[in-house]
Formats: C-alpha cells, sequence, structure tokens
C-alpha cells in the first residue's frame, strides 16, 4: 500500500504581513538613502539661480567641484533693491507722509505685495469736480517727485473718487476724472525728470473705497491719488 506523502505545513497567517512589511521598509530606506546622496552640480545650479534671482552678479566656485569651507565667494554688487534699499525707502515714504500731515493733508503709506503705496487724499488738491491740481498742489507733487527721482522705480498712479455721480462733456463718469487725475499726476512727474517710460497711470472710479460712502467725511478719505512704487525695478 502506496505511504500518503505528508503536505508541509502552512506558515503562521502573521507571517504575510510580516514579509510585506519588511519589503516596505527597505523600499524605504533604499529611497532615504538615495536622497541623502547631494549633487554638487545640482546644487550649485539651484544657488546660481538664487544669487541671480536676487541681482548678484557671479557664483566663484572652488575648483575640484567641492566646497572647501564654509563659505563661497560671492559677488552681490547688484543685491536686490527690495533687500537693499527697502529700508531706505520706507525712511523716505515715511518722511514724505509726516510732512503731508504737518500740512492739514491726510496720507498714508502701506506694502501690498512688491509695491510700496503712497496714499494721499486730494479733497485740498484738486477742485470739485476738475483733473487739474491747484497751483500749491502742483508744487507739493513736484517735491515728492524729487524725493522719489533717485529710486527711478516704476510708479503706477492710482486715482480714486467717492460714489458721487458726474455727468460733463468732459468727464461722463469717475472712471474719467480718476484717470485724468492720476494722469496729471504722472505729467508732473514727467515734467520734473522722472523716466517716462517706468510711469503708469490708472483710474479707478468710485470704485476700491478705503471707508464707506455714507457721510460726508467718509467720501472724502476717498477721494485720493496713490502713487504704487514696484519694488521690483
Amino acid at each position: 500500500m502506496a505511504r500518503k506523502k505528508e503536505e508541509c505545513p502552512k506558515p503562521p497567517a502573521w507571517l504575510t504581513s510580516f514579509g510585506d512589511l519588511m519589503s516596505l521598509l527597505l523600499t524605504f530606506f533604499i529611497l532615504l538613502y538615495s536622497m541623502s546622496i547631494i549633487s554638487l552640480e545640482k546644487f550649485y545650479q539651484v544657488l546660481k539661480g538664487l544669487v541671480e534671482a536676487f541681482g548678484g552678479r557671479q557664483v566663484i566656485f572652488s575648483e575640484s567641484g567641492a566646497m572647501k569651507g564654509s563659505r563661497i565667494p560671492i559677488n552681490m554688487e547688484n543685491m536686490h533693491y527690495r533687500v537693499k534699499k527697502f529700508a531706505e525707502l520706507k525712511k523716505e515714504i515715511s518722511k514724505i507722509k509726516q510732512e503731508l500731515m504737518s500740512m492739514g493733508i491726510q496720507a498714508d503709506y502701506l506694502v501690498t505685495g512688491t509695491c510700496m503705496k503712497l496714499r494721499i487724499n486730494t479733497s485740498k488738491l484738486f477742485p470739485l469736480g476738475s483733473e487739474e491740481p491747484y497751483p500749491e498742489a502742483k508744487n507739493l507733487f513736484l517735491n515728492v517727485c524729487e524725493r522719489l527721482k533717485p529710486y527711478s522705480l516704476p510708479i503706477t498712479f492710482e486715482g480714486y473718487t467717492d460714489d458721487l455721480p458726474i455727468s460733463t462733456p468732459r468727464f461722463p463718469s469717475n472712471w474719467e476724472l480718476s484717470a485724468a487725475r492720476a494722469l496729471s499726476v504722472l505729467k508732473l512727474f514727467v515734467g520734473c525728470g522722472y523716466p517716462p517710460d517706468i510711469l503708469s497711470a490708472v483710474g479707478f472710479g468710485e470704485y476700491h473705497p478705503i471707508a464707506p460712502n455714507d457721510s460726508p467725511q467718509n467720501r472724502e478719505r476717498n477721494r485720493r491719488i496713490e502713487l504704487c512704487i514696484k519694488l521690483n525695478p
């Protein structure tokens, strides 16, 4: 009589899960090892890109491809303006604001993204419904121009009005009036020698108010010119 072959005993159920776990752990450590190997060439490319993005001219690497010591000589004479001159410009804008406030003209400044804004209330600078500033206001804008001209940064002049409707042959709506006022200030800057190719003007009308148009005082706050000084030349 033939003997019956004995079957191998089945492995315990936990052993299958344990084997999967070991495979995953091995894969994980292989990935960690591969990521721990730094490519100096790629590192230099990233460093060079960062330096150029901030206005640096060149990165000088040590010979043999490896860095010697902890410092790399970098020529940063043309450091990015926002890093090098931001504090200086902010100080000048703050002085202009204080001088305007001392003359009874509401003013403020704020930084939005890559733009430093000088906000000037126009209630005492322009006749109601007119784009032509008072003679004293022209001198004021010319003074601001002379103080910003050394920086030679792009400026966008933004005009804003309140929500009181206007309808004249020259200004069918507040859009035209706000744009005309912004353009008038731009022309004053051109006249004082500011580079015209980096100047622009835009009108927002009664839109984008900084206060509710529910009182004469708030409407007066909304009548303004904002100089958006681009920090990225």
